[in-house]
């Protein structure tokens, strides 16, 4: 995946600014696909050039002026197309690379009271980004009202049920992986 399909797959539900873009980005992606707001302009502006999209300049009155965006045919043909390409390689994408289990497993170098401080900083914010989850949720709800078409918000909800398990998993495993560092 790319930026650029992310973006392409919010603007398929109907025009945004740069800033609903980002907004709804961070909201429903950022699990699986980080983006700083910076990069999300640069690649709208590459999305036009390439005609994947159009945007319109909205004069405001008391307010700064906007950018709306709208997904042309051609970015929509992308979308699908990319869609239904197969993955190259599912391994590719199963693959964890993580420098915090880099830093678990050379832990043996460090006092076992540093080791220990690791895991349970990784242990809380594993159940800070499962609370937060919440936010998640509720956004889904949101643009389930917006969208109102079942099939398409049934799939965000899958992928919200992918990070909830993704976190649980996470505290079962810090939580075992105390257990062990502190003896028992």
């Amino acid at each position: 995946m790319s930026l650029k399909h992310g973006l392409l797959g919010l603007l398929n539900y109907g025009p945004m600014t740069g800033y609903e873009l980002d907004k709804a980005f961070s909201v429903s992606l950022d699990f699986f696909w980080q983006a700083k707001t910076s990069q999300v302009y640069r690649e709208l502006d590459a999305m036009e050039h390439s005609g994947w999209l159009t945007s319109e300049r909205v004069i405001q009155n008391e307010k700064p002026n906007k950018r709306v965006y709208s997904l042309t045919a051609s970015g929509k043909e992308e979308l699908i197309n990319w869609l239904s390409e197969p993955e190259a390689d599912i391994m590719d994408t199963m693959r964890v690379r993580s420098a915090f289990l880099m830093r678990v497993f050379f832990a043996g170098e460090i006092d076992d009271g540093q080791a220990l401080l690791m895991m349970r900083r990784y242990r809380q914010t594993c159940a800070e980004m499962l609370a937060a989850l919440d936010m998640v949720s509720d956004s889904v709800n949101q643009y389930e009202q917006v969208v109102a078409d079942e099939r398409k918000t049934k799939y965000w909800k899958i992928t919200e049920l992918y990070s909830e398990a993704y976190y649980q998993a996470g505290l079962a495993w810090a939580d075992k992986a105390i257990a062990i560092m502190e003896g028992e």
